[in-house]
């Protein structure tokens, strides 16, 4: 009976050991289950900023292209526009075009020339009358 009771006596410590390293083992497991959990979140969290801030860059970069193309753009055509207006400049720079200006839009006369101007409802016989208007100018200055 004695070897019965230190059997029997064993076997009662022998399970609380037992369950003891089971709750021990079950606390390390919450414990690195919580950690791998939280670990899990963080690179979620990451993974989730870092295709936020690219799907942002990829917009800036399609923005600043379009920009990119469209100030181009404006810049060929100031570019054409200045080299129209440079041309113009040359024309009009001369005394014969400036005095033709004068005479066609302004309607001046030389110093021996008489103006006359004859005004027509008619929008037809407008261009009439810039011919005759030439022509009697032509005769004046002779």
């Amino acid at each position: 009976m004695a070897n019965n009771n230190r059997t029997k006596g064993k076997n009662k410590k022998s399970k609380p050991v037992s369950q003891q390293t089971l709750k021990k083992a079950r606390k390390e497991l919450r414990k690195t289950g919580f950690y791998y959990s939280f670990l899990t979140i963080v690179l979620l969290f990451c993974l989730i900023q870092i295709g936020f801030s690219a799907i942002l860059n990829i917009t800036k970069l399609v923005a600043y292209k379009a920009k990119i193309i469209t100030l181009k753009k404006t810049l060929n055509d100031a570019e054409e526009h200045n080299k129209n207006l440079k041309e113009e400049i040359k024309l009009y720079s001369t005394t014969q075009n400036l005095e033709g200006i004068a005479r066609n839009t302004l309607k001046m006369a030389g110093e021996d020339e008489v103006l006359i101007i004859i005004n027509n409802t008619n929008p037809d016989s407008k261009d009439n009358n810039k011919k005759r208007n030439k022509k009697t100018e032509e005769k004046h200055a002779q």
